[in-house]
């Protein structure tokens, strides 16, 4: 094998290994933000069906026909 093509080739192989790691480190972050955002959204669905519940308590509250009818 000839030398410049033994160079280009180290040379892609080093570009290669520098993307790796960038997407590596990309994927990472993602996974984190990934994380946090399903976090949000359990507590927002709880959130959710909190102010549900105390809406339909309040909406019963409120429905009620008075006694003297």
């Amino acid at each position: 094998m000839d030398e410049p093509r033994l160079i280009e080739l180290e040379i892609k192989a080093a570009y290669q290994e520098d993307l790796l790691q960038e997407l590596n480190r990309i994927v990472s972050e993602q996974q984190q933000q990934i994380m946090r955002l399903e976090a949000t959204c359990q507590l927002l669905n709880e959130r959710i069906k909190s102010l549900s519940t105390t809406a339909n308590q309040q909406s019963e509250v409120v429905d009620e026909t008075p006694p003297h009818y």
